[in-house]
């Protein structure tokens, strides 16, 4: 039935990887080092030209598709901090105690920069590599040349300052494009994903966990995903390109939740015979929306206009349900949940057809929500100091990984000192700046990576060495190089380390004209071992355990999950006449989103650390999986509060809509079980009540249902919580129990 496969040939996957936002800007980046590179070279002379040319890749690492607003303050940091370390090695250079006492206090220093996230770690590295290629750079004797050297460090990160700013600011609407289409692919996997929870129940408990862990990965990527599209999509939506780019990101977050209420009643449905069929139907639908979603992807990266979308409605209404006797109890039967489902399934066949039609200019797009509060979903762009003052603290994590860094990088140091061969000292310690990372998880992957990458990028190098190649095709090289390097740092390491080793070794030839560069290979494979090495062993030193960070984003998702309740819950959206009340909701369902994608992450990265220091997994995972869950029926009780409010009786959903908000609330901030509040209205609250036909009767009854399961689950969620933050002493019988 699907319009066409999913899973699309390599050659696409290369082609979207081409297309992508990593590479554009990985090719901006690269353009502006080979100009001014080239420029200075024809007007200073090639000396100049690599100094300039360090100053260029010192401010490169920040260099991110970014808002255009901000952008200058985002890459400033790195050449005003670069540029007087960058001095001082070079002054420093033939004195290696003295060099060593700046490097220690110097990478400290650096490595505090990751206090402010994402953010700051390409600021620690361009630090970093501001002293590291001043050592890799030929001695000289006098202060003059040094002056000079850091006079054109500074002419090269300057032009580049301007490069940067000025690329991204043509290149925005591009990027726009890029990363919203970068976000319908991640939507389209999690789809795809989900669809499989449509087949047939699996009798093996062992494969079902397996596809619960990726949704949960899925989930987490694309509330990254999206926090990177807002922070471009959302500036200033104020032409109509931009306003309909806007409208089809804001079509993403409705239909995420649409998909994320898929899963409501899908156990129970599965749990009745006669419904393979439809399940199976189901299945079909949702893998054929998910190709819809991908292709239209497809579309924008090539910049052409997507064909029309038909409505699958149709299909869902021939749907035919095998009905089942009626029982005693007052559950609802199995037609009605299967004809429910199919409804939920049937708003994201909406929302698909919706998002072609404004991809299509078929749709006006509606941007009142946000149009003029678009700042509130943008992430700041200014340098505050509040995370730099909050991270003196024994137990911060960014405290402890700049210790480490500069015992790592004062190890090595030294270690360079008395090696047999001529050793490249700033090569081990480059290896440690990109190896070492905040988690173990990081920085084993990393490890792993730099070493293949090495072997690979010397063999590369080698290969096109000896060649002999002309200067202006070493210079292509060392361009394209720095390309793949910047643009694959993030989405595939491997592929970044052996650019920069290419990168490297070409650079040394050319700094250093007429010296064989094959004695250097094994070498630079040598060095890479020894940093590697050091960088892993001092990922034991202060660690910073995941365990020590879950109590606090355990927090951060039972605050959020109660305000997103609260919020969800309000009556106010229906009879306010602004806007206030959807932005209060949209902020709090973003909020809610991303505390469960860093919960999810911090429990991804825990699963490398040794098993006697990992959090209790278990509950975390089920913490996890009532989480969503909760959030999938507040998202069913928001659809029927905003899209079927004709068939709902206010009088009689009101105040069960507030206790549930109170309740859910309350229970998440008391800790140690379910509110008393919350007790005391279930022992009250009525038994069971027979439903009706959701699609021919009052909707209330249905609606109070979905009241119910939520407060029941957010008094599970709650007891998740308790025994994730219990104790060890008191966790331990607890896993026990559960393996009895």
């Amino acid at each position: 039935m699907p319009r066409f496969a999913f899973a699309p040939p390599h050659p696409r996957l290369a082609l979207r990887v081409a297309l992508s936002h990593h590479v554009a800007n990985g090719l901006s980046a690269a353009l502006g080092l080979l100009l001014i590179s080239a420029a200075v070279h024809l007007w200073l002379g090639a000396l100049a030209a690599a100094a300039a040319s360090v100053g260029v890749v010192v401010c490169i690492p920040p260099d991110q598709p970014a808002p255009r607003r901000g952008k200058l303050r985002q890459l400033l940091p790195a050449a005003l901090l670069g540029l007087p370390l960058f001095l001082g090695t070079r002054l420093l250079h033939g004195d290696p105690l003295q060099l060593g006492l700046l490097l220690l206090p110097a990478t400290f220093i650096a490595f505090l920069a990751a206090a402010w996230g994402k953010r700051g770690i390409p600021l620690s590295v361009s630090i970093m590599f501001a002293m590291l290629f001043a050592m890799a750079m030929p001695a000289h004797d006098g202060t003059a040349p040094v002056l000079a050297s850091s006079l054109h460090f500074a002419l090269g990160a300057g032009l580049y300052l301007l490069w940067a700013t000025l690329a991204n600011a043509l290149l925005n609407g591009r990027y726009r494009v890029q990363l919203l289409a970068d976000t319908l692919l991640a939507l389209a996997e999690l789809m795809q994903l989900q669809a499989q929870q449509f087949r047939p129940p699996d009798s093996d408990e062992r494969r079902r966990a397996p596809l619960i862990g990726r949704l949960l990965r899925e989930q987490a990527a694309l509330t990254d995903q999206l926090q990177s599209a807002r922070n471009i999509l959302l500036e200033s939506p104020r032409t109509p390109r931009r306003q309909q780019l806007a409208a089809m990101l804001l079509q993403v977050l409705e239909m995420r939740d649409h998909l994320l209420a898929c899963e409501l009643d899908l156990d129970a449905l599965k749990s009745r015979p006669g419904h393979a069929p439809v399940l199976g139907v189901l299945h079909e639908v949702l893998q054929t929306l998910a190709a819809d979603i991908a292709q239209l992807a497809d579309k924008l990266l090539y910049g052409r206009t997507p064909p029309p979308v038909a409505s699958l409605r149709p299909l869902l209404a021939t749907l035919h349900w095998a009905e089942t006797a009626p029982t005693e109890s007052q559950a609802p039967s199995a037609a009605m949940l299967a004809r429910g489902l199919a409804n939920r399934v049937g708003n994201i066949n909406d929302e698909v057809v919706r998002l072609v039609a404004l991809a299509r200019g078929e749709q006006a797009p509606d941007l009142a929500g946000v149009r003029a509060s678009w700042q509130l979903f943008v992430s700041p762009t200014a340098w505050s100091w509040r995370p730099f003052a909050g991270l003196w603290r024994w137990d911060a994590p960014p405290l402890r990984h700049a210790i480490r860094a500069a015992l790592a990088v004062g190890a090595a140091y030294a270690l360079a000192q008395v090696l047999p061969w001529v050793a490249h000292d700033y090569w081990i310690l480059l290896t440690i700046v990109v190896v070492l990372r905040g988690s173990l998880a990081q920085t084993l992957e990393r490890r792993n990576s730099r070493v293949a990458g090495t072997l690979l990028g010397c063999v590369i190098a080698g290969a096109l060495l000896a060649l002999q190649p002309s200067p202006w095709l070493l210079l292509l090289a060392v361009t394209l190089a720095q390309a793949f390097a910047h643009a694959f740092a993030v989405r595939r390491y491997l592929v970044t380390a052996v650019a920069a080793t290419v990168l490297g070794l070409l650079q040394a030839h050319m700094l250093y004209a007429g010296a064989s560069p094959v004695f250097g290979v094994p070498e630079r494979i040598a060095d890479t071992l020894l940093g590697v090495a050091i960088a892993w062993a001092c990922s034991y030193v202060l660690p910073s355990w995941e365990r020590h960070q879950i109590p606090a984003l355990v927090a951060r998702t039972l605050g959020a999950q109660a305000r997103h309740a609260r919020v969800a819950l309000g009556l106010g959206q229906l009879q306010a006449i602004d806007n206030d009340p959807e932005l209060a909701w949209r902020l709090a369902r973003r909020e809610a989103y991303d505390s469960l994608s860093a919960l999810v992450q911090a429990t991804q990265r825990s699963l490398a650390e040794p098993r006697a220091v990992r959090p209790p997994l278990a509950p975390l995972g089920l913490l996890l999986a009532h989480s969503y869950q909760l959030l999938a029926q507040l998202t069913a009780v928001k659809s029927m509060l905003l899209l079927r409010r004709d068939r709902l009786q206010p009088e009689q959903i009101r105040q069960p809509l507030q206790q549930a908000a109170l309740s859910i609330e309350r229970t998440l901030q008391q800790a140690g079980g379910v509110a008393p509040e919350a007790a005391e209205a279930a022992e009250a609250a009525p038994g069971p009540v027979l439903l009706p036909d959701p699609f021919e009767s009052d909707l209330s009854p249905w609606l109070l249902r979905r009241l119910e399961l939520a407060t029941r689950l957010a008094g599970q969620l709650r007891q998740d919580a308790d025994q994730v933050l219990a104790p060890p002493a008191r966790a331990k019988p607890a896993a026990a129990a559960e393996q009895d």
